[in-house]
């Protein structure tokens, strides 16, 4: 959920809901967007919205976080009015590895191997639609250990958060990142 925060035009007047949204997405469009998933009540599930905690903590410049939550088909409208060129989707994938390891995904993994989520609507459906607005799309998938509900995060999977946080911070070269098959 986005935080909205009374702004002042310039004569003092507070603006309208419709007036700040308007300026907040004009001053975003075109730009960086790390999409986070999840939820915080299911343990490792908990990596997409850690993520945006942390930048919404210690913003990087250049970057927005938007909580997609465990609904993140409900902030597809947003996404696309401001249609970033680059847009980061961090979500827990049960890919079979160690717990915390970070891998790329693509929409064909994700299809083809049958990676658990634990969203309404298939991630493949939510791909499709942010890769028809962005101008590239990619989606970092963090190996948890457990999702069940209120399990503590695991420590791997907190610091796979923090290292792409740092690696965010750092330029955002998620080549490094290999893909899952």
């Amino acid at each position: 959920m986005r935080a909205v925060r009374l702004r002042y035009g310039e004569e003092g007047d507070v603006l309208s809901a419709e007036e700040i949204i308007a300026a907040s997405e004009s001053s975003e469009c075109g730009g960086n967007v790390v999409f986070c998933v999840g939820s915080v009540l299911r343990g490792d599930d908990a990596a997409g919205p850690l993520l945006a905690k942390r930048l919404d903590d210690s913003p990087i410049q250049g970057w927005v976080a938007v909580d997609g939550g465990q609904t993140p088909e409900n902030d597809l409208g947003y996404l696309r009015r401001i249609a970033p060129s680059r847009l980061l989707l961090v979500d827990a994938a049960a890919m079979g590895l160690e717990p915390g390891a970070i891998r790329r995904l693509r929409a064909a993994d994700v299809a083809v191997q049958s990676l658990i989520t634990t969203h309404t609507l298939p991630i493949t459906y939510l791909l499709g639609e942010l890769e028809e607005v962005c101008g590239e799309v990619v989606f970092l998938g963090v190996q948890p250990a457990s999702t069940e509900f209120f399990e503590p995060v695991n420590p791997r999977v907190l610091a796979a958060v923090e290292h792409i946080y740092q690696n965010i911070a750092q330029g955002g070269d998620f080549e490094q990142y290999p893909y899952v098959n």
